[in-house]
């Protein structure tokens, strides 16, 4: 599928999503949120990918929202809002990221600013450039965090942390955000996509039920108690033991070789 403002390409079980607006730091605006909605069904949709990778093209991850994109409503000539208007989820990408039953990774190769900033959340995994600034710029916009960053935010780095970088804007670096556990690599600039797609490959090669089991144990255990996880994970694990791919780990342990998982 073409997608306007947007570079999809699937490398050996990988989908990589670049988002391609460099002359704007790859705002989103409506053409590149339609797009990327649709990319991610796309991931979703397809057994043939394992694994997903979200980059973006030239020197900047994503800059957040296309403010010129929505001068109009800032000038104030738009029309009056209804019920439903202030009631409307937005930044539903984040939930769609979250929701894939795929491992995802942020190769964050620039600034991550507000909208930009809760994508890299979005995914499971954060690989960052030495370049690489991240600022949750909406209050500096007289807004509220969105795109799930106040839910995601403080679920990595603490309610401390999350507090101080949605309360100020301030601007971290990558080593920064390194330290406090919001990314998971520093790599250098010119690696970041390589480092990314190299680790969804190694992943993309492991059983895709187990995987997709274990990424929703791991966040439906933030939400749960300890009793009702053990018996999530029971549950899972006697899903994994009558696939194929369960067979094939044994199998291939006892015969000492690598495996080979077809999610199955």
């Amino acid at each position: 599928m073409d997608y306007k403002q947007l570079i999809f390409s699937l490398i050996d079980g990988v989908a990589v999503i670049t988002l391609n607006r460099p002359e704007k730091l790859n705002a989103l605006g409506p053409a590149l949120r339609t797009s990327l909605t649709e990319a991610l069904k796309e991931v979703a949709d397809n057994d043939a990918i394992r694994a997903m990778v979200l980059t973006g093209e030239g020197d900047a991850f994503c800059s957040g929202a296309d403010v010129g994109a929505y001068a109009d409503q800032i000038k104030g000539a738009r029309a009056e809002p209804t019920r439903g208007s202030f009631l409307n989820l937005r930044g539903t990408f984040g939930l769609a990221i979250r929701n894939l039953d795929k491992p995802t990774i942020a190769a964050v190769n620039g600034v991550a600013a507000g909208a930009g900033f809760s994508l890299a959340l979005a995914c499971d995994i954060r690989i960052a450039s030495e370049k690489a600034r991240f600022t949750l710029a909406f209050i500096r916009r007289g807004l509220v965090p969105g795109n799930g960053a106040t839910y995601l935010l403080p679920r990595l780095v603490g309610s401390s942390r999350a507090c101080r970088l949605a309360f100020t804007g301030d601007i971290i670096s990558a080593n920064e955000a390194e330290r406090i556990g919001l990314v998971d690599r520093v790599v250098p600039h010119d690696e970041t996509q390589t480092a990314a797609v190299e680790l969804a490959q190694r992943i993309a090669k492991l059983p895709p039920i187990a995987l997709a089991f274990t990424k929703r144990a791991i966040y439906s255990g933030m939400e749960s108690t300890f009793e009702s996880q053990l018996q999530y994970e029971a549950y899972a694990q006697n899903i994994c033991r009558t696939t194929e791919d369960y067979r094939e780990g044994v199998a291939s342990f006892l015969e000492k070789r690598e495996p080979v998982f077809k999610g199955r």
